[in-house]
């Protein structure tokens, strides 16, 4: 993870640089020389993160080098946050300075900020940018620190004792996405089936079974199939006379070989084990299996067979057979039920139903059995390491990335159903999703989730009429596995008995940067169980009855990129919210007695993504909204009452906007505050997905449908009309508004709805 989050800050710093250049602004002066020494000392570091972050799930040592670092690192994070936000909150000072210059002799009401935010007074803004700077300095003294260890420690470059074998480990981390199954489904017992089959056996000359692994050696891999071949082992280690003992060894044979658990997809590695062997007789087959699409593509293969889980009887026979087969038949009736409840857990998994039947053939009585049952697995010594190894086989293949994206996916409860593009946001609010060739980070988010969707890290999809993949869940297994690497960092916290106990335990974890709160009760989120949360990076909830948070919760977690609080009893959100200024993600849905929301929003002007949905009471957002430049996401959908301000029509890097209601000509609430109208849509041409406009009543003014320009929003897939009428009126929709409102050419679905309202004498 600290790899992934160190790619993260210097791609951070060098977009902080360029904003100073482009903007001629020089917010913090004097800092080059200690910008230059932090770029220096973070690619020093990087240098041994991917062996670092291997070795830390076993090596204490190393474990607690990666949480400095992280420490340090996350401080960073927070110190270039605010660095960034100085300089975006220049830019909108210039922006309300020129606007109120050009509206000077206009009786238009200008929109300030809300609150006497630091930022915006002199002496303080000095004070703060100087204290930047300051805090620069003393991380990167504590960072060169670090630094310097990764030479001295006894945990760098002293592993394997030589490089050529640490290029290896570097070799074994490549990324790449990849098709064919967890470790663990059962591909190496299928293919040792076919192996032994006598058909097969009956049917080739000569078997040979290599099991490849990593790193891929081809020497190795070459010995290794001569021996299957001449029953002897070859003295030389050099590969082109190994090669020529393969071409002359295999010639007129058919042979049968198997190459078991591949992950290298380097064309060029298994084109030199592959000529020799293509002098084989015809008939011969080669097996692979790997975990990776990608691979069994390099290979040319001509058939692939995708392994589905093992049905539930089926997993329970093996488990069976290695934890009670054996036992008196009395005995082994009082452990079935719960036997069956265990293998209910293995969902299928060979590997787990094997691993668990191995640890259960040890536990001899029923309360054994049920303590196992109810225990966490990943807090087992014996299933970490049998359980997880092939997690980690297939976790540590990943980019560093998409690792920090999976890891995330801690915070969602088990069995909770993850939506897509729900997920996409809040990695990017967590600032995960870096620059793929200049593509959108929602393209980048998608193309993470799609990548681990292929590693089987998800399952359980749900699919739109299309078949595009819109959530999915993941399996507990994996939820366990990622608790284990993430238990000092993440940390799901359960409300027993509609009390705080459990919260209020929580003061103990300091490092803790995303917690997840279980179980509320009914009443305000208690801010003293958070009292040593000062790095919080996430706080959400989950099945849980908060009806207030305020001052003192806030002054807690100034460090918050994202916030839900969504299908809670919340009436109100303080004013102090404000002063969340890192917040990137805001969730307040199924919030159903929201009425409002603070002005003081508008102060967050790193907001990314707010979402509303079925805030059923919400009558209004803030008039400054348009102030929210950094807003991509706004999702209101069912807040039936909700009139938009004329301000979100700024917002023209809006890609999310599920819905808007148009009022007609009454387009002006009781404070005769400009409304949004159908027109103001005209520059929000970045729309994307689904969009819904409701029509409370026909349009007077066509002009409005004509000047919306639906025809320009080509990013939207989906688009909805639906109009309102009453039973009486005779002519609900004009001919003029449905021509006026022409729709984008690239539409996947258009619906056009009459809704009629029946009002009863």
């Amino acid at each position: 993870m600290a790899e992934a989050l160190i790619s993260a800050l210097l791609e951070q710093l060098g977009s902080i640089i360029r904003k100073q250049v482009e903007q001629e602004v020089r917010l913090v002066v004097g800092v080059e020389k200690e910008v230059a020494k932090l770029s220096h000392n973070f690619k020093a570091i990087q240098v041994v993160l991917e062996d670092a972050e291997e070795r830390q799930v076993k090596e204490l040592n190393v474990k607690y080098w990666l949480e400095r670092l992280k420490d340090v690192s996350y401080e960073m994070d927070d110190v270039l946050d605010l660095w960034s936000t100085e300089i975006l909150k220049q830019q909108i000072q210039q922006q309300e300075k020129a606007a109120g210059n050009a509206g000077s002799t206009s009786t238009t009401k200008k929109v300030r900020f809300c609150i006497p935010a630091p930022w915006f007074c002199f002496g303080r803004q000095v004070v703060l940018r100087h204290d930047i700077a300051v805090k620069i300095k003393e991380l990167n003294e504590r960072l060169a620190l670090i630094a310097s260890e990764r030479q001295n420690s006894s945990f760098v470059g002293k592993t394997f004792g030589r490089v050529d074998e640490k290029d290896k480990v570097v070799e074994k981390l490549v990324s790449g996405s990849g098709q064919g199954g967890m470790g663990g489904i059962g591909k190496t017992t299928l293919a040792q089936l076919a192996y032994n089959d006598e058909k097969v056996q009956a049917h080739f000359n000569t078997r040979i079974w290599v099991c490849v692994s990593v790193p891929f050696d081809e020497i190795k891999i070459a010995k290794a199939i001569i021996e299957g071949l001449k029953k002897e082992t070859p003295a030389s280690n050099e590969l082109q006379t190994l090669k020529s003992i393969i071409h002359e060894s295999v010639k007129g044979k058919k042979f049968r070989l198997v190459l078991d658990d591949v992950w290298n997809q380097d064309y060029r590695k298994w084109e030199q084990l592959k000529l020799p062997l293509q002098n084989g007789a015809v008939g011969s087959r080669i097996l692979v299996t790997t975990r990776k699409e990608e691979v069994a593509r390099m290979v040319g293969a001509h058939h692939m067979v995708n392994l589905e889980v093992l049905s539930e009887e089926n997993c329970w026979a093996l488990f069976y057979h290695i934890a009670l087969a054996n036992r008196e038949k009395n005995e082994s009736k009082v452990l079935e039920f719960v036997g069956k409840e265990i293998v209910k857990k293995c969902k299928g998994l060979p590997l787990l139903a094997k691993t668990m039947g191995g640890l259960m053939c040890y536990k001899k009585t029923k309360k054994e059995w049920e303590d196992v049952l109810n225990s966490k697995i990943w807090k087992l010594d014996v299933v970490e390491e049998q359980v997880f190894q092939p997690l980690l086989l297939s976790y540590y293949d990943l980019a560093p990335a998409i690792k920090r994206c999976l890891l995330y996916c801690v915070i969602f409860p088990k069995n909770y159903e993850i939506a897509k593009n729900e997920l996409i946001e809040l990695w990017m609010s967590q600032n995960y999703l870096n620059s793929i060739e200049n593509k959108e980070k929602e393209v980048v988010g998608k193309i993470y989730f799609d990548n681990l969707v292929t590693r089987s890290f998800f399952q359980e999809f749900k699919e739109d009429e299309l078949g595009n993949i819109m959530g999915c869940k993941m399996h507990d297994v994996v939820h366990d596995f990622l608790q284990f690497l993430t238990k000092n960092e993440c940390l799901v916290l359960e409300s027993e008995g509609g009390n705080n106990k459990r919260i209020m335990e929580f003061d103990g974890y300091k490092k803790v940067c995303h917690l997840t709160l279980m179980f509320a009760p009914e009443g305000p989120l208690i801010p003293s169980s958070l009292c040593n949360c000062k790095n919080l990076r996430t706080l959400a909830t989950f099945d849980s009855k908060i009806t207030s948070f305020g001052r003192e919760l806030i002054s807690q977690v100034k460090c918050l990129r994202t916030l839900n609080l969504s299908h809670n009893s919340l009436k109100e959100v303080p004013n102090e919210v404000g002063e969340l200024v890192h917040l990137r993600y805001l969730d307040l849905s199924e919030n159903f007695d929201l009425m409002k929301l603070p002005d003081t929003m508008c102060n967050l002007i790193n907001l990314q993504t707010l979402r509303l949905i079925r805030c059923w009471a919400l009558k209004r957002l803030p008039e400054g909204m348009g102030k929210l430049i950094n807003l991509q996401h706004l999702h209101v959908m069912g807040c039936v009452d909700l009139k938009l301000p004329k301000g979100i029509a700024r917002l023209t890097s809006l890609q999310t906007l599920d819905e808007v209601h148009i009022h007609g000509d009454d387009d002006v609430d009781n404070n005769k505050e400009a409304l949004f109208e159908l027109s103001d849509l005209r520059n929000m041409d970045q729309l994307r997905g689904s969009f819904r406009i409701w029509f409370s009543t026909d349009l007077k003014d066509v002009s409005q449908a004509e000047k919306a320009h639906l025809v320009n929003k080509n990013c939207l897939v989906s688009l909805e009309l639906s109009f309102f009428f009453e039973m009486w009126q005779p002519n609900p929709i004009q001919e003029e508004t449905i021509n006026a409102l022409q729709p984008p050419p690239n539409l996947e679905s258009l619906s056009i709805k009459l809704l009629i309202w029946h009002l009863d004498p």
